[in-house]
C-alpha cells in the first residue's frame, strides 16, 4: 500500500502544473506590468523595448494581423502570408508600444466581465481621469479557447474598436490601390522604418 501511494504522488509530481487564469486577473496583470514599466525611470526606448515584450505574451498578434486583412487574406499564397504577418507583428509592436509610451502612470481598473462563449470574453475596465485627462472606458476582447493562455484579441475604447479601425485602414489602403498587397507591404514597411 505504501508503495502504490509513494508511486501515486511520484506520478503527480512529475506531471506539468497548469495554472488557468480568469481572463478579468489576467487583463489586471498585464495592465500592471505595463504601469510600473511606464512608471520606471528608465529611457522611452527601454520603455517601449520592454512594452513590447509584454505585447508579444499578452496579444494574439497573428489573430490580430489576420483579422485586420480581412478576406484579403484569402488571395495570398503562403510565402505572402509569412511575409505579411512579419510586417504586421513590427508594425503593430511600434503602433502599439510607442503610443503607450506616452504615458506616464496610467492607472486601469478592471470592473467586471462578461463571458461571450467559451472562445471569448469580454472584460469591463476603466482608465482613470486625472488633471489632464478624462475618464475612458476600454473593454479587452480576451480570446479564451487556451485557458492558460489568455489572450487579447482587441481594445474597444469608448466603444471603438481598434481592430476593427485597423481592419477599415488596410481594405482602404488595398481599395485605393486595386487590392495589391504590395502597397499594404510597403505602407506597413515605411511605418516601421521611421
Amino acid at each position: 500500500m505504501k508503495k502504490i501511494i509513494i508511486t501515486f504522488f511520484v506520478i503527480n509530481l512529475l506531471q506539468p502544473i497548469v495554472y488557468s487564469m480568469e481572463p478579468d486577473v489576467f487583463v489586471q496583470s498585464t495592465v500592471n506590468r505595463a504601469s510600473l514599466v511606464l512608471s520606471k525611470n528608465i529611457s522611452k526606448k527601454e520603455k517601449i523595448n520592454e512594452l513590447k515584450s509584454i505585447a508579444k505574451e499578452t496579444v494574439d498578434i497573428r489573430g490580430v494581423g489576420f483579422y485586420s486583412l480581412g478576406n484579403a487574406r484569402k488571395n495570398l499564397n503562403d510565402n505572402q502570408k509569412k511575409k505579411y504577418l512579419i510586417l504586421f507583428e513590427n508594425y503593430f509592436l511600434k503602433s502599439f508600444s510607442s503610443r503607450l509610451a506616452e504615458y506616464t502612470n496610467p492607472e486601469i481598473e478592471v470592473m467586471g466581465k462578461e463571458t461571450l462563449n467559451e472562445n471569448y470574453t469580454i472584460v469591463n475596465s476603466i482608465l482613470i481621469a486625472t488633471d489632464v485627462r478624462p475618464e475612458v472606458k476600454i473593454d479587452w476582447r480576451i480570446y479564451t479557447k487556451n485557458k492558460e493562455n489568455p489572450q487579447i484579441r482587441d481594445l474597444i475604447i469608448e466603444g471603438l474598436s481598434l481592430a476593427r479601425t485597423q481592419k477599415e485602414e488596410f481594405a482602404s489602403i488595398l481599395n485605393s490601390n486595386d487590392g495589391n498587397i504590395n502597397a499594404l507591404f510597403k505602407t506597413l514597411e515605411d511605418f516601421s522604418k521611421n
